[in-house]
């Protein structure tokens, strides 16, 4: 099939790029003229293992091109993707301008049966919407809309396209369905968990999705500020959690709070979602606020370490991205703690193995930029670890000290056993478990 995808950031780009490997004929189109530049000659403008690969295999194979032309990135799919971005408002609301301009621009250019596939996270009635759109401006428009959220995960997102938790499709007519299973049927499996629904119940699937795994990581957080108070250790806790089938251990990982592009995203959508409907959502308001304040615990840990005084001391920063195997820094908590680290006249030395040039244009000149862990350990008082990437976890930690002023390790994402921290020497501060 020929599939158009309008929007090349993280979704959309990966979404096209996954397609055309399914043999697909993929035109991917963007109002940025800069970034279909370096995408046209296979430069991806952000980090996600094997996309680089994915995208120059399928451009050698005239499966993948790229324009800025709307005109053409219309009339050139059967099926257009809609994988624009919809940024959070001051209040919390999903702003859907993007969404709604490439559904004019189908409404204007759309020749013949066609689908519109709503791939961003939009909420409830987004799908309504856009057909509305489509029939004011062209009533005799012979356009279909279709909601198939996301359910891509940064860091693994071409597995999670190849290999999906489920497929929600939410359509009006049995004719849509056959076309998107047709879309999908080039998967590395046989077998589809595809869900089928209406748009509102696929629209709210992919925000209630993300709404429970936010709350699952608010909820253990919590645990482990409780663990702190009364000496208990919360990766036990969160051990036996786990081990109940109801539960799963799967985001009972406690830490700093999460971030990125979806989950502070969408929670505030939801909450904003249940506001226009009458009704105060203040399970996930709670979720919301809790994630803010354990942004703060470690900085609490930190003072209470060095006696309130941390002006003048330099600290060693392992870990910049919200989370491993991506350079995206959207509402990462480390921003948060790197801006209160440096209120405080702390020194900070970085290293991220990503996200260093994401940093740059956050921090500026404010911190030191390094090229290892061990040149971002020389000479400071404590390691602080925000992000836990792989590189991370086996650290020569003896051999770390050796070039430090003092022998303190904040371990924000739990990745080390505190017996074995000690034993190298350092002194251990971890989530819920000292």
């Amino acid at each position: 099939m020929n599939i158009s995808i309008f929007g090349t950031g993280y979704v959309g780009l990966v979404t096209g790029a996954c397609l055309a490997n399914l043999g697909h004929q993929v035109l991917c189109i963007d109002i940025d003229a800069s970034k279909i530049k370096q995408l046209a000659v296979g430069k991806v403008p952000f980090y996600e293992p094997g996309l680089s690969e994915l995208v120059a295999k399928n451009r050698e194979k005239g499966r993948l091109s790229f324009t800025t032309d709307l005109q053409e990135g219309v009339r050139f799919g059967e099926a257009i993707f809609n994988c624009v971005g919809t940024p959070s408002k001051e209040d919390g609301a999903a702003d859907l301008s993007y969404v709604f301009s490439v559904a004019e621009n189908v409404a204007k250019f759309a020749e013949g049966s066609k689908l519109l596939i709503n791939k961003s996270t939009v909420p409830p009635g987004t799908a309504k919407s856009c057909l509305e759109i489509i029939r004011k401006i062209n009533p005799g428009s012979e356009v279909e809309v279709v909601s198939n959220p996301e359910f891509l995960r940064e860091g693994s997102a071409i597995r999670a396209f190849d290999y999906p938790d489920k497929i929600v499709i939410g359509t009006k007519s049995d004719k849509a369905f056959q076309i998107m299973k047709k879309i999908y049927s080039g998967r590395l499996r046989t077998y589809l968990p595809i869900v089928e629904t209406d748009w509102e119940t696929a629209e709210l699937i992919k925000y209630a999705n993300n709404t429970f795994l936010a709350t699952k990581i608010s909820f253990i957080n919590e645990i482990a500020n409780i663990c702190d108070r009364i000496g208990a250790d919360v990766k036990i806790v969160s051990l036996a959690l786990g081990l109940d089938y109801r539960i799963s251990p799967r985001f009972l990982n406690p830490g700093i709070g999460y971030g990125g592009s979806c989950f502070p995203k969408d929670v505030k959508a939801i909450v904003n979602t249940s506001k226009q409907h009458n009704y105060q959502a203040r399970l996930f308001e709670e979720v919301i606020a809790l994630n803010e304040r354990q942004k703060q615990v470690i900085i609490d840990k930190i003072e209470r370490v060095y006696n309130g005084n941390l002006s003048g001391k330099t600290f060693c920063i392992l870990g910049l991205s919200f989370k491993p195997k991506t350079d995206d820094m959207r509402e990462a908590p480390s921003i948060y703690i790197i801006e209160q680290l440096l209120e405080r006249g702390a020194n900070l030395r970085v290293f991220d193995p990503q996200a260093l040039t994401e940093a740059k244009k956050i921090f500026g000149d404010q911190v030191s930029y390094c090229g290892s862990p061990e040149q971002a350990a020389e000479q400071s008082s404590g390691i602080i670890i925000l992000t836990e990437w792989d590189d991370f976890r086996n650290l020569n930690l003896a051999k770390l000290r050796q070039s430090m002023v003092d022998n303190k390790l904040f371990d924000g994402r739990n990745i080390y056993e505190p017996e074995l921290v000690r034993e190298e020497g350092f002194e251990y501060y971890g989530m819920g478990r000292n």
